[in-house]
């Protein structure tokens, strides 16, 4: 995993060490880049609506059936849970929780605290995601700090889509492409599906777990960034391997991961409730 980090101490530590990660354009170039890539106008990808955990990054995320009087969802990664990495199998619904985060603005500027009032889903079982439902509404949040949730993607991105992945805790982005998917990505105990695989060029580390990935093009979020093969060992915790439908494994050593989000949005019904009977809803069940 892009593992958690321990407080802003280690944060500046890591930066003051030179481990600072390769950071992206500004949102204006990025803007610029991916239009010549579409071919189309695109979004300006900021920071608006993405959130600093105490030890990950995330994002302030809608469906787009939210109502504007629904408690706000915060997406984040199962590994960024406070209570610590669910086992193989294990699903977290309905869990109370009282953790804050740290709301940011386009600029990165932290603009307001948001309070969960529970963890209403969270796994690394087939995917690796957590979502907290907060105390505030979607609307509240926009008319105190003026900022909208990022909308969830309702379909499978494609490979060759320029992508950025916003880190709130380390306030820094990441620009690259999709360069394709994993039938099966392994780390140590877990296994995800369907994995997007990035291009060489998002070198995120720890504390970029849980960062929203972002299509440039239409400024929906597609994925939520969760590790990545540090070292080129197989298949281990930090080194997750690729398996194929025929069983062949691949390592591929700086090459990091997400894992896909458009088959968590039918599972958001009224109220930002999470309901894992709804048709179409794609996340693994207690």
């Amino acid at each position: 995993m892009n593992k958690p980090l321990v407080g802003a101490f280690l944060a500046a530590l890591l930066l003051g060490a030179g481990a600072a990660p390769v950071v992206a354009a500004e949102p204006a170039q990025q803007a610029q880049e991916a239009a010549s890539k579409t071919g189309s106008e695109a979004k300006a990808v900021t920071f608006a609506g993405t959130v600093a955990l105490s030890n990950c990054s995330g994002s302030v995320v809608r469906s787009p059936d939210s109502a504007p009087t629904d408690p706000a969802l915060v997406l984040s990664n199962g590994h960024c849970l406070e209570s610590g990495f669910p086992g193989p199998g294990e699903v977290v619904v309905d869990q109370p929780s009282s953790r804050t985060f740290t709301l940011l603005n386009a600029s990165g500027d932290g603009v307001g605290t948001l309070k969960a009032s529970k963890i209403a889903y969270g796994t690394m079982t087939d995917t690796d995601l957590s979502l907290y439902e907060t105390t505030s509404t979607y609307q509240q949040i926009e008319d105190s700090y003026g900022i909208r949730a990022l909308e969830l993607e309702t379909a499978h991105p494609a490979a060759g889509t320029a992508i950025t992945v916003a880190s709130g805790y380390w306030k820094r982005t990441y620009s690259c492409d999709i360069d394709g998917f994993v039938h099966q990505l392994k780390e140590g105990r877990w296994t995800w599906k369907d994995s997007v695989r990035y291009t060489p060029e998002c070198q995120t580390i720890g504390g970029t777990s849980g960062s929203p990935v972002i299509d440039d093009a239409t400024g929906k979020v597609v994925a939520v960034n969760n590790t990545g093969n540090e070292s080129g060992q197989e298949c281990t915790d930090n080194n997750p391997c690729e398996v194929d439908e025929n069983g062949e494994v691949t390592v591929r050593e700086g090459i990091n991961y997400a894992q896909q989000t458009y088959n968590m949005v039918p599972c958001i019904g009224a109220g930002s409730k999470i309901d894992l009977n709804r048709e179409g809803c794609g996340l693994p069940k207690p």
